[in-house]
């Protein structure tokens, strides 16, 4: 049986000793709600929760959903046979789905083709690999919020993903210290780095401008935000790759990310 709420109080008492079990895979919803009660800004947002007593007993919560709009309905880790209810149940229009593969797979058999897909990747880093190249990593600080917003513009246009407010939500990671600049002379990639939730971090977004690309910068970055964040911040870091870029797939091994799960990200026509 499907729950949901807008209140994210009964979410979070619900849901996150389930996502806490696995919060490796459950990365994105844990990452979300420590940004929620960190007050990112989520109008319309909604959670649901899953649960069943003959599977799990006891009523146990066995799945999770969620949207913050305008990005896309997520899924957390949840039964495949919970997903055609879940789509009967939802109180929302469905304009995109991102979440473990054989999920995202058995929404698209109820709800027909979609308009886009984007495999994707989750790795966790095993031993990391400090790459030599040239250059310092560094937080990043206010007087980066003007390049840093257009470089996640470029990142948001590049995938085609939905996002809200590109200028407060760089201010806000800014202030928070999740944002990482690697540097020569001028700086030439980013990385940003969720808060901790259930020992992890993730990276992402990384985003290298065309100009300073295939010079090893991204890894530098990646690997300067894995270090800050296995030295101050959590146990284990995770990050997603794009499964069409085999560049990025193979710069974040060479570091020591390894494959953990296959997800998805599909778009639906409005």
């Amino acid at each position: 049986m499907w729950t949901f709420t807008t209140d994210l109080d009964a979410y979070a008492e619900a849901a996150e000793p389930f996502l806490l079990n696995d919060p490796v895979r459950n990365t994105v919803p844990l990452s979300v709600l420590a940004d929620l009660r960190a007050g990112m800004p989520a109008s319309g947002a909604y959670f649901g929760w899953w649960t069943s007593g003959t599977r799990l007993g006891g009523g146990q919560v066995g799945g999770v959903v969620f949207r913050t709009p305008p990005r896309p309905l997520v899924f957390g880790l949840m039964p495949v046979e919970a997903v055609p209810s879940l789509l009967e149940a939802l109180p929302g229009g469905i304009s995109g789905i991102v979440g473990p593969r054989e999920l995202v797979e058995a929404a698209v058999e109820e709800l027909g083709p979609p308009e886009t897909v984007r495999s994707e990747r989750l790795y966790r880093l095993a031993e990391l690999s400090v790459p030599a190249t040239p250059g310092r990593g560094r937080l990043a600080t206010p007087a980066d919020h003007e390049p840093l917003v257009e470089w996640h513009a470029a990142f948001t246009t590049e995938l085609g993903l939905r996002e809200g407010d590109l200028a407060e939500q760089v201010a806000r990671r800014i202030a928070r210290s999740e944002l990482f600049v690697w540097e020569t002379d001028v700086p030439v990639s980013f990385a940003g780095l969720s808060p901790e939730s259930g020992g992890v971090c993730r990276i992402g977004p990384v985003y290298t401008p065309p100009s300073h690309r295939r010079r090893g910068y991204a890894a530098a970055v990646t690997a300067f935000a894995s270090q800050v964040a296995l030295a101050e911040r959590c146990d284990e870091v995770v990050l997603f790759t794009d499964l069409a870029n085999p560049t990025s797939n193979a710069v974040y091994q060479s570091i020591g990310y390894r494959p953990v799960a296959d997800y998805a990200m599909v778009t639906f026509p409005d």
